[in-house]
């Protein structure tokens, strides 16, 4: 070996271990926080509970998950935006990050500016449902009814701005059809109101709606994610049904504030995403309907992009505001 390949050995050797060196001390001074800004005991705070503790041992330092409700997030998003951007504290957010720059009048922080993404973490798609005594067993047929009935179909919504009310927009949008919409506040209420009939279907949690799909006292029409659900194998997409390339689906993810050093970016979105594959991860993931689906920063700053276009464009057809 001559001298000069043993110097570019030698160097790329101690590269090396510098790098990794750095790679283990990123995260070694204090407690990572992770803002969930949603109440303890409910499925996002479920989903960052069961992620902490492998994360945890990755990173070699406490994953603490920090409940900060309200404001339709924004609490939670706020404590993170006014935090140090240094990579330890985190916020778990859902599609609600991706609509309220577009039902709010005054954010204290520019969702695009203020925040860089980690990874998306899990989704869980939406399921349309129909009472069984509407005669429809088909996307096409429910579309057929629908537009020989325009606006007399009814279908609930757990939230004036939820992802059902954005994903049944895009429904009715695609179908070139129109339901009147009816608001509940919350998703077992609006579920009480199609098993009873007193609405004729709703775009809802797939976990909310298997049990009753099981039992006959509803419906399943499609699903709305892009491929079919293992909880419901046989239900088929509204993507086969007629409308390539539809997509309606919650989701949840991690951000970061801006100016976050990438290597601290990187590092969480890597070790998320090993998390995730975890069999332990994706049983507990499952038994809330959650589907491990982790992106790369980049990815995930483009999904988050690509999310906030269709809000915008949905939330100003309809004039939709928050008081």
């Amino acid at each position: 070996m001559n001298f000069k390949r043993f110097v570019t050995l030698v160097i790329a050797a101690v590269t090396g271990s510098a790098a990794s060196l750095a790679m283990a001390q990123e995260f070694s001074s204090r407690a990572v926080r992770f803002v969930v800004p949603f109440p303890a005991a409910g499925t996002t705070d479920t989903i960052g509970r069961t992620v902490a503790p492998p994360l945890s041992k990755a990173l070699g330092q406490s994953v603490v998950i920090e409940n900060r409700p309200g404001g339709n997030t924004v609490i939670g998003a706020e404590v993170v935006m006014r935090a140090p951007a240094d990579g330890y504290t985190l916020l778990f957010m859902a599609p609600s990050f991706t609509i309220n720059p577009f039902v709010q009048a005054k954010l204290p922080f520019d969702t695009l500016k203020d925040f860089a993404g980690v990874t998306r973490l899990v989704y869980n798609p939406l399921i349309i449902c129909t009472h069984p005594s509407l005669p429809v067993k088909t996307v096409r047929e429910l579309v057929a009814l629908a537009r020989a009935r325009p606006s007399e179909l009814t279908w609930a919504i757990s939230s004036v701005i939820g992802g059902g009310r954005i994903g049944g927009e895009m429904f009715m949008e695609a179908a070139k059809i129109s339901m009147t919409v009816v608001p509940y506040g919350g998703g077992a209420p609006a579920l009480t109101a199609v098993l009873g009939g007193h609405t004729s279907m709703l775009i809802g949690n797939m976990l909310d709606c298997s049990t009753h799909v099981a039992s006959g006292k509803i419906r399943p029409i499609a699903v709305t994610s892009a491929t079919r659900s293992n909880t419901l194998p046989d239900v088929p997409t509204v993507a086969e049904s007629g409308y390539p390339g539809f997509e309606a689906i919650n989701w949840f993810g991690a951000v970061v504030r801006s100016g976050t050093p990438r290597t601290m970016i990187d590092r969480l979105s890597t070790e998320i995403g090993r998390a995730l594959k975890l069999p332990e991860v994706n049983d507990a993931l499952s038994k809330v309907g959650m589907i491990p689906a982790p992106m790369s920063p980049s990815e995930f700053d483009g999904f988050i992009r690509r999310e906030m276009e269709i809000n915008a464009r949905i939330i100003k057809k309809l004039n939709l505001k928050v008081e």
